[in-house]
């Protein structure tokens, strides 16, 4: 896993130049919005049981044949598990989100993962709409003006909305 920082110097040097201005613009406006980003990274990390909690309800409340006798999340042990791998992927987009960059996301969380789904039977439409659920919920919470860094927060929600995507697609 790379940071934003580590990442462009890598490139930098694999290819053995020195940073572009255009690079050092793109660094240096990640400073500038990183209090934004630790908010929004704190908000979702101290909201996260009720992030995940509501999405679940939500979900359940879309597609009641879950939990239904039968069902993927039906029992308390499947229904534990359900919320378990929530809270992971949820966990894993805050460190993409604090690091600005998604390969965290993807090398620790997102490989391989529908392929352990489609193992288990767990239908990756239904994980994927669970995302989803997070994902609006974690950017009404970040996008709350109350109590954090003022100013325009637009490129970060949709940063953080990048990430739950991926997270979605690479389930469905």
């Amino acid at each position: 896993m790379l940071d934003a920082f580590a990442k462009v110097v890598s490139q930098a040097d694999s290819r053995g130049e020195f940073l572009s201005n255009e690079q050092l613009d793109a660094l240096s406006n990640m400073v500038k919005e990183g209090n934004k980003r630790l908010d929004t990274v704190n908000r979702i990390t101290s909201n996260a049981s009720q992030i995940v909690t509501d999405a679940a309800r939500a979900l359940f409340e879309e597609q009641p044949q879950l939990i239904a006798p039968g069902g993927n999340a039906y029992t308390n042990r499947r229904m534990a598990a359900c919320l378990r791998d929530m809270e992971i992927i949820l966990r894993y987009v805050t460190y993409s989100m604090i690091a600005g960059d998604a390969s965290v996301l993807d090398d620790r969380c997102l490989n391989g993962l529908r392929e352990t789904y489609q193992a288990l039977g767990t239908p990756g439409s239904s994980v994927a709409v669970g995302v989803q659920k997070m994902k609006d919920t974690a950017i009404k919470m970040a996008n709350d003006p109350n109590g954090i860094t003022k100013g325009d927060c637009s490129q970060l929600m949709s940063e953080l909305g990048g990430y739950f995507d991926r997270a979605a697609a690479a389930v469905a």
